[in-house]
């Protein structure tokens, strides 16, 4: 089965993101300047500037809420090995603390990367437009900025050693319709990322991608980074996967560029496949959302239709990994490379979501719909989201982009990762993650009455309109 695949796309201009949150239409490019004095930002507890030492004993605080680079190839095998507790982010002997740069720092993801690389001795600075939803980790500032403001961004870099360039935007829901903010975090975000590494001479930038780049509707089966490459432009369905697809180009490209003052970056990027775990509020939520819908309680695609996903903590190891993998000791295997990163086992996201249908008391799908009328109902309801979009909210139920990430098979491995970086995923079940919810969400409506009577109407008024046109077509 193979959902259709957009074509003659507006070319993208070559400037550069990853779990941005932001609402705001995109400010006019800031170029590079001298820069102004440092704001204050938020520490556990405590204010100080990125440039400081972390509290010994910091409080905590509950916040308001592409083409190949060059690098150094040799021995690549051979250098691979698992990072020691507590190893040094900084290239030094284990033990001796740095400091990096997380943005998107705000977000699941980036908090949990930066609790982990606290834990290990390192000191952390967590950068995003919103300030977190949960506590700091001990040991870690906020700052409070946008990867799209120059100046921001380069005050917040000062005495980095590595960047873990997680910010982005418009991965699901209706963020993927607002083109021009995607690019704008998406693209000039990322390419200020790269441009402030070379002025401020940090060596080391792992850039968090997603398996998208190597998507575009067709069924893969276990692709790995030779066999599947990042594809034309012109043939991603959304623009998300598209702007994506030029940061991780350019993070790449950037590899073996000289810094001032001396010295190469080195860079790479991790290919991630869909996020779950604890606490993870964008695809587990929207899931357990849809299900009190009712829109889990019917089947489409391919029967035996299998994805990847990627437990945090595994995601978070990657990361720690692949930067150290960028240092001197390790040869700099990771230079100018590409991993997919996932739990290293496949699923049929049906049967991965028993663990909700069974604990809930809900009913699984026993109604198998065909693809093209979910894919019909899908976009219309996109273009009834951005039509009615300046009078009225309305809910966008789902988008193209994920009718076509749950029914088409595509699966990747994770043997490069393994064997360069050291990649040795543990292995999670759903079952921690709905606990978790349960204890955060009261789940009492019926799935086939929807808490929202509004959003059960819009879907039936849709699915009659989808069958209307598929008989006149």
């Amino acid at each position: 089965m193979q959902i259709p695949c957009a074509g003659g796309a507006a070319p993208l201009r070559w400037c550069c993101d990853a779990d941005h949150r932001t609402s705001t239409p995109p400010p006019p490019p800031t170029p590079p300047g001298p820069p102004r004095a440092m704001g204050r930002p938020h520490r556990s507890g405590t204010t100080a500037s990125p440039g400081s030492k972390p509290a010994a004993a910091a409080h905590r605080r509950r916040a308001a809420g592409g083409p190949a680079g060059v690098g150094v190839r040799g021995g690549r095998a051979a250098a691979a090995s698992h990072l020691a507790e507590g190893a040094s982010l900084g290239g030094a002997p284990p033990g001796t603390p740095g400091r990096v740069l997380v943005t998107g720092g705000g977000g699941y993801f980036g908090i949990r990367l930066g609790a982990e690389l606290a834990r290990r001795g390192v000191e952390v600075v967590l950068l995003d437009v919103l300030k977190p939803h949960v506590d700091l980790p001990e040991g870690a500032v906020f700052y409070q900025g946008d990867i799209r403001d120059y100046g921001a961004l380069y005050r917040a870099c000062e005495g980095v050693e590595c960047v873990f360039h997680t910010a982005s935007y418009g991965m699901s829901g209706p963020e993927q319709l607002r083109k021009e903010l995607v690019e704008s975090i998406n693209v000039s975000g990322t390419k200020n990322v790269i441009n402030v590494c070379k002025e401020r001479g940090i060596s080391r930038l792992v850039y968090t991608s997603t398996i998208n780049v190597a998507f575009t509707g067709h069924p893969i089966e276990d692709g790995d980074e030779e066999s599947r490459p990042c594809v034309p432009l012109h043939m991603y369905l959304d623009h998300y996967s598209r702007t994506k697809s030029i940061a991780d180009q350019m993070v790449r490209a950037a590899n073996g560029s000289w810094l001032k003052g001396g010295g190469r970056l080195r860079s790479c990027v991790l290919r991630s496949s869909g996020i779950y775990g604890p606490g993870e509020r964008r695809h587990f939520h929207r899931m357990m959302e849809n299900l009190r819908r009712g829109l889990l309680g019917f089947r489409f695609g391919e029967a035996q239709a299998q994805m990847n996903w990627v437990h945090v903590d595994n995601l978070v190891l990657a990361h720690v990994l692949a930067a150290e993998a960028l240092t001197a000791r390790r040869h700099s295997v990771a230079s100018g490379q590409a991993y997919f990163i996932n739990d290293g086992v496949s699923v049929n996201v049906f049967e991965w979501l028993n663990p909700l249908y069974t604990m809930f008391g809900y009913r699984r799908p026993m109604v198998h719909l065909p693809v093209s009328l979910v894919y019909l109902i899908a976009t219309i309801l996109e273009y009834l989201h951005l039509a009615l979009r300046p009078i009225a909210e309305t809910p966008l139920l789902f988008t193209r982009n994920e009718v076509r990430n749950v029914a088409v098979s595509h699966t990747f491995k994770i043997d490069k990762a393994r064997r360069e970086l050291g990649f040795c995923p543990k292995q999670h079940d759903l079952v921690e993650s709905v606990e978790q919810y349960v204890r955060s969400q009261s789940l009492t409506s019926d799935p086939w009455f929807p808490a929202a009577p509004h959003t059960f109407i819009l879907l039936l008024f849709t699915l009659g309109l989808s069958l209307v046109l598929m008989l006149l077509c």
